[in-house]
């Protein structure tokens, strides 16, 4: 499986694209189990990769 991985802080040129072996996952009682083909890299992921909070304006402390 391939992932963008974030092993240490600083900006999008930290974001590391690897190959990681597929995971055997088995779900538990009451949980479900997804196939996911794609996932996106946010806003927010940006953001905690640089250390720093993900609180939109407007809302938080």
């Amino acid at each position: 499986m391939r992932a963008v991985q974030i092993t240490r802080f600083g900006g999008p040129e930290v974001l590391d694209v690897v190959d990681l072996p597929d995971p055997d996952p088995v779900p538990g009682l009451g949980q479900r189990l997804y196939d996911v083909s794609s996932a996106g890299v946010n806003y927010a992921d940006t953001h905690q990769e640089q250390a720093l909070p993900v609180t939109a304006a407007g809302f938080g402390s």
